[in-house]
């Protein structure tokens, strides 16, 4: 058999998908994969800079100067 992968624009478009497979009495898997941890931690890093004020104000005027 074959594995096809689908990729659902939205939740609507998503669990209409589900039911059609529960419907024809298909099994599926769900497959959550979580964010890169170093991504997470530059974001998280980020978020505690910008509360500890430490980031540089760009003036609009300025910016591409």
């Amino acid at each position: 058999m074959e594995t096809l992968i689908v990729h659902p624009e939205n939740k609507a478009q998503l669990n209409a998908m589900k039911q059609v497979l529960k419907a024809m009495k298909i099994s599926f898997e769900k497959e959550e994969k979580p964010y890169n941890p170093e991504f997470v931690e530059k974001i998280l890093k980020g978020d505690q800079d910008f509360s500890e004020r430490k980031f540089t104000k760009v003036d609009l005027d300025n910016l591409w100067k």
